[in-house]
């Protein structure tokens, strides 16, 4: 099988597993960057700086340039680590089933 005919199968079956996911995936990002709004706003952050934060944690790089201070925001940080885990996961196990054989086609 040539690496063309490769990439358009992996491609498609990419497609149609993140158009089953999509709802989760898509709620998770949404919940990451109200939390992130959320934090911003107690902690006196600009919109950019929260949203920025939001992607940065939930990515978990976390460069330390925003940190939160209360208590608060520390618990919903987590919160954002813990969906960025989720959606990481998801996305990967997406790709994963798409790299996947033929016993499923």
């Amino acid at each position: 099988m040539s690496t063309r005919s490769s990439r358009r199968r992996f491609l498609s079956r990419l497609r149609s597993g993140l158009g089953v996911v999509w709802p989760i995936a898509s709620g998770l990002v949404g919940t990451i960057v109200a939390l992130g709004i959320v934090i911003g706003f107690v902690e006196g952050w600009s919109l950019s700086q929260s949203v920025y934060f939001a992607f940065v944690t939930g990515l978990t790089i976390g460069f330390g340039d925003l940190v939160p201070k209360l208590l608060l925001t520390r618990a919903l940080a987590v919160a954002i680590g813990f969906m960025g885990i989720l959606l990481t996961a998801l996305l990967a196990a997406v790709s994963v089933k798409a790299l996947g054989g033929d016993a499923d086609a």
